[in-house]
Parts: C-alpha cells; structure tokens; sequence
C-alpha cells in the first residue's frame, strides 16, 4: 500500500533576512550565517490538524506530522521518541514556593535524552534528501543521538566528543556502531575537526541549527505541553540552554500554534539556565545584547551546558525578552544539590541540566521573576544515568 505524501516545509527562511529558501534541498546556513527555518501552509492543514484530532494519534513526535518536514512517510525515522511524561510534582513546588511545578521528563527519550527529538528529524531528512554520510561534534547526547537515528536509518555516522565525555555517553556511541573521535578540547573544538571531514569527505553535518530540521523535532515539545497541560500553556517554562535548539523550537511552535488557532496572542515566559562556568546567554541578557559572544575558558559537570558558543544566540535572547523571561546561571554544586531534591521529591533521577533548572526557579523567585501563584514547567532534558561517575566542578 503506498503511503500518501505529507504536505512538508513550502520552503525554508532566513531567521535573520526573511529571505526564502528551497526546502527540498540540503540546506545549511543561510547566506547570511544565519539559521534557516521550515515554514509551512498552515492555513491549509489547520482544518484537520485541530487538537481534537492529533488527541488520537500515535503517542510519539510524529502526530505533529503536518508540521514536520518529512514529506515519505516511509522516512520517518523513528525509536519512540517524544511524547515524555509531564509529571506534576507536588512536594518540588512546595520546596521552590510556586503554585504549581510540572516536570517534562525528557530523560525517557529514546537514549536518554531531549536530543533524540532533533535527531530523529534531521537524520530522516538528510536520509530523503540524499545525504550520504552524517557527522557531529557533540557534548555527549546528541552524539548518542545521532548514532543511534543513524544506525536506524542505515547510514554511518561520525561523532566527535571531548575527551572528558561522561563515560556512559562513550560507551552508547560505541555500541550504536558510530565511528567516535575524542579530543582534548570542548565542543567548539570538534566542531572544527568535523569541518574538516565535511570539506574533505563530503560528510553532512547535524551541527546544532547549522541545518533546519533538529530544531523542529525540539518545537515538538511545545505542542505536548499544550497538549498536556489540557490545552493550555503554562506560566513559565525553565529550560537549560547549551544551544538553546528546544527553547528556540518551542518559541518557534507557539507562533505556529497561533497561526493555526490553538492558542491566542499568550505565551509562557521563557527562562534560559546556564552553568556558571559558561553562561553567553546570560551575559548577554544582562548586557542587554543580541550577540552573545564565545564564553572563554568554559567549564561544567553538565556537559549539555558547556557550549560556549552558539549559532541561534540572536533567537534565544529574543525569545527570553519577547515573553518577558530572564536567563539565570547556576554553579555546578548547586545543580547537583538539586538534583537530589528532585529526586527525592518526584521520583525522577534528573541530569545536572535537570537539577540546574530547579536551582535556577529558587533564584528566579527570589528576584521576583516567578511569582508564588505560577504555573512552571521544568525541563529535566537527559536522564541521571547518563553522568554516573561526574562530579561537580566548583
């Protein structure tokens, strides 16, 4: 039985000229050096593409289907990801003096983590645009990621990590059969090693929103929420920012959603946590710029964090100041504290990242940004297991 075609990207844009792009074509920056985005007829799938509807569909990213960039059905590469339980956490909310907290357990992706989302769409379409050969530098899950969507898909995968990977990570991009370089250096140096592999072997590189497609399996998660929550958005949503591709994707979502008619003018505010050894997006915000800048002699335990560079600076910030968030840093020993609350109060074994989320809602309520009476959603985006044997940093 042949399966129909889905509607797909009507092209992709420019996030910093609005200039319009082929989306049927490998695309990577714009010419500008900037993140492209796929766009869609929104218009034309909102008729079928109604809440009520996509309640019945699989439980898994692929609902949103019509809009997503995958045209083949038959290209969906898929392990299950996405469709992570929200957890209410009662005794967490009490601990932090907000009304109500929900945690997006993003740790039961398949490998682990928040990166299989993004993965699971840029690996399916590289696939039906013909790439051949995939690579990424990485601080770990999106490593992991890769090689497994890779390995799903049939085609061979090149990661490069730092040396100081968390031990499991190594082992999982190993076992799932991808070709892994380790270097003495932090995520902006394998970058440049997989630059190199890109120029001479003609590799495609999955670099975080060096091509269009991860961030829309990221904005996925903002479609569960509303789903989730009953049709609803939350007050606020805390978010840990390396990259930043799911708070972009989520942003990005919202402004679909409005398009379509799910949801009205209102937003969460959106609230960026950073490592204290590698904070751009804070400094930043408090500068109260647009360009984030590199973050010199970066360090943390929560490897995801310690980006200390990022392509979509431009689209975070704004973000964070379009909905009226804030970006707050935390230290490593403090994430790692609250890793334990959570654990003890929801039952949920978070990554640093986790743990640096919840921190970071006790700062942002005593600066007044989040108020007893909100509704907050907390991103925990890896699992706990993933950084057995790492310790805090400061």
């Amino acid at each position: 039985m042949h399966n129909p075609r889905l509607p797909g990207a009507t092209h992709l844009e420019c996030t910093a000229t609005g200039e319009r792009f082929e989306s049927e074509a490998l695309q990577r920056l714009s010419p500008a050096g900037k993140p492209l985005f796929a766009r869609y007829d929104l218009a034309a799938v909102s008729g079928d593409f109604t809440p009520e509807r996509v309640a019945t569909r699989r439980a898994d990213l692929w609902r949103y289907a019509e809009v997503l960039p995958v045209r083949d059905p038959a290209m969906q590469i898929g392990l299950g990801e996405g469709w992570t339980p929200l957890l209410d956490a009662p005794r967490l909310a009490t601990r932090l003096d907000v009304g109500r907290v929900w945690v997006k357990d993003e740790g039961q992706n398949p490998t682990g983590s928040f990166k299989a989302r993004g993965m699971a769409l840029a690996v399916s379409r590289a696939k039906e645009l013909g790439a051949a050969e995939l690579a990424v530098p990485t601080a770990g899950n999106a490593g992991s990621a890769a090689a497994a969507y890779g390995a799903a898909a049939g085609m061979p995968v090149h990661v490069v990590a730092p040396t100081d990977t968390p031990q499991p990570i190594v082992e999982e991009i190993r076992a799932l059969g991808a070709d892994l370089q380790l270097l003495d250096g932090l995520i902006s140096d394998c970058a440049q090693l997989v630059k190199q592999g890109v120029e001479r072997h003609g590799w495609w590189d999955l670099s975080t929103l060096k091509e269009p497609y991860r961030v829309e399996g990221k904005k996925t998660m903002g479609y569960e929420v509303f789903e989730q929550l009953g049709g609803r958005l939350p007050d606020a949503i805390v978010y840990p920012t390396g990259g930043g591709t799911g708070l972009i994707g989520m942003w990005k979502a919202f402004h679909e959603m409005e398009a379509l008619g799910w949801i009205g003018p209102e937003r969460p505010r959106m609230y960026s946590v950073q490592a204290a050894g590698c904070a751009p997006m804070v400094r930043a915000w408090e500068a109260g710029v647009e360009d984030a800048g590199f973050w010199e002699g970066a360090y943390t335990y929560a490897s995801g964090l310690r980006v200390p560079g990022a392509v979509g600076d431009f689209l975070i910030l704004r973000a964070l100041r379009e909905s009226g968030g804030a970006a707050v840093a935390v230290p490593d020993h403090e994430m790692a504290e609250w890793v334990a609350y959570m654990g003890s109060d929801t039952g949920v074994f978070a990554a640093p990242e986790g743990g640096a989320v919840a921190a970071a809602v006790q700062r942002l309520r005593a600066s007044g940004h989040i108020r007893a009476d909100d509704e907050v959603v907390l991103f925990n985006t890896g699992s706990g297991l993933k950084y057995v044997g790492m310790t805090p940093l400061d």
